[in-house]
């Protein structure tokens, strides 16, 4: 007795072993893979997108999506500077939520993953860097992202309330013995980095990521700045860098060094200040508590140490204000690098107060 053989469904066609859906509905063609060798999971399949699509069309009814696919849809489309960051977040999110329809994401549902991450003993700011990225994402969800039915992907997005900060780690600017004995156990170009952003206020990213075509020379200064576009900065806003002699004397000496990136090492830009030979660094001077960020930090409290203006002080380090910090006439440039080489001057490096300080802050 032979078999029946199995009718294929109208519009599914075999390619590479996997059934595709290849089919004209309501004026719309769907072209879409349904994930499966198995004719039967192929038909519910296409059985389900069928459905999906009545229901929005009659019904105004949003199809079923998961956190994991607004996930890579975000990754997919944004041009943020720090996509890598927000990738390694979802990536460690992916196994609380990444199964989860949109709608079913809220505080509730990140309690597991918040309680695992403390168990980790990770920082709360830290925990508190995948929440934004998860309101970054539900917020698309519900503003932007119209689909092929005039759909929002998620109808409103629920309140993320990030988590208090109490364990935040204070800032440590390092004193000029320290930098000392630091940048003397840095590799020669971790070393350049960190000479170069103890003198700036640079963020890590705007170190690794400057380019010498951002470079514009001021011939009637008889030197140059870097104007680092808005992409590559955390505030969004072009971030002007004013060179000061020790800063100007870095740039010189790595010059020539790699056609595209200022920092590079054996002929490839570094990626990260924060590798193993930086916290090999930290180890061998015994300066532990030292972060990359405190050396944007030391920079400010040098500079207002030195009696520089808070307006000042805010354009040096790239902070948000309301001018516009990147259109300066040539004495606005010469006030800005005056205030930048204060923290070059011998008289600066005397900070006892700054000593005793941290000192009684010890031993409380």
């Amino acid at each position: 007795m032979s078999k029946t053989k199995q009718k294929r469904t109208p519009g599914l066609i075999k390619r590479n072993g996997l059934w595709h859906i290849d089919k004209q509905v309501r004026g719309r063609r769907f072209c879409e893979s349904t994930g499966t060798s198995d004719l039967r999971e192929a038909e519910r399949y296409l059985a389900r997108r069928l459905e999906e699509t009545r229901q929005a069309e009659v019904y105004g009814v949003r199809p079923d999506r998961t956190f994991r696919q607004a996930a890579t849809k975000h990754l997919n489309e944004s041009f943020k500077s720090s996509i890598k960051d927000d990738a390694s977040w979802l990536k460690k999110l992916d196994s609380f939520i990444g199964d989860l329809p949109l709608e079913s994401v809220h505080m509730g549902t990140l309690a597991p993953f918040i309680e695992a991450r403390r168990n980790e003993g990770v920082k709360t700011r830290t925990i508190n860097q995948a929440l934004k990225v998860v309101r970054h994402i539900l917020n698309l969800a519900a503003t932007e992202w119209i689909d092929e039915y005039g759909l929002s992907w998620l109808q409103s997005s629920p309140k993320i309330k990030l988590l208090p900060e109490f364990d935040l780690r204070k800032p440590y600017p390092l004193n000029w013995d320290e930098q000392e004995k630091l940048f003397k156990e840095l590799p020669i170009h971790l070393a350049n980095m960190a000479l170069f952003k103890v003198n700036t206020g640079c963020r890590e990213r705007e170190v690794c990521s400057l380019k010498w075509e951002w470079e514009i020379a001021i011939p009637e200064l008889s030197t140059s700045v870097f104007i680092v576009p808005g992409q590559n900065v955390k505030n969004r806003i072009d971030r002007l860098i004013v060179l000061n002699r020790v800063a100007s004397s870095v740039i010189e000496s790595v010059r020539g060094q790699h056609p595209e990136f200022v920092f590079s090492f054996r002929g490839k830009p570094i990626q990260r200040m924060n590798n193993s030979g930086w916290r090999e660094a930290k180890k061998s001077s015994g300066i532990q508590n030292v972060r990359v960020h405190d050396l944007k930090h030391t920079f400010g409290r040098r500079l207002r140490a030195a009696g520089v203006s808070y307006e000042d002080r805010q354009d040096l380090l790239g902070h948000k204000s309301g001018r516009i910090t990147t259109h300066y006439s040539s004495a606005e440039i010469t006030s800005l690098i005056e205030a930048a080489n204060k923290v070059c001057e011998k008289e600066s490096r005397k900070s006892p107060a700054l000593v005793i300080l941290r000192g009684k802050l010890a031993a409380n």
